[in-house]
């Protein structure tokens, strides 16, 4: 099954952020626990943002489980790139 790397930019709202941090990740684990999401992971310097690695059949399958992600349900979601990562080696290879 394909992987895709998911680039999320976030508002510069931290207090916000902070805020809806735990359903965010709650939501997250659980995609994590079904196998679906690899791995997660915000951006320690620079724009507010994180890098998420999914497993699915399509990038259209991945944008329509972020549709539920509680971070998108308040608007603090400001750019969400999905681009299919073609695997060369690594603990996610088949």
């Amino acid at each position: 099954m394909p992987v895709f790397a998911v680039h999320y930019s976030y508002a510069d709202r931290p207090d916000e952020v902070t805020a809806h941090r735990p359903a965010h990740r709650a939501f997250l684990r659980e995609l994590f626990d079904q196998g679906v999401v690899l791995a997660a992971g915000a951006y320690p310097q620079g724009p507010a943002g994180a890098l998420l690695v999914f497993r699915a059949d399509s990038a259209e399958a991945v944008a329509s489980l972020l549709e539920t992600d509680p971070f998108r349900h308040h608007g603090l979601v400001t750019g969400c790139e999905i681009r299919q990562w073609g695997l060369a080696m690594g603990p996610w290879t088949e």
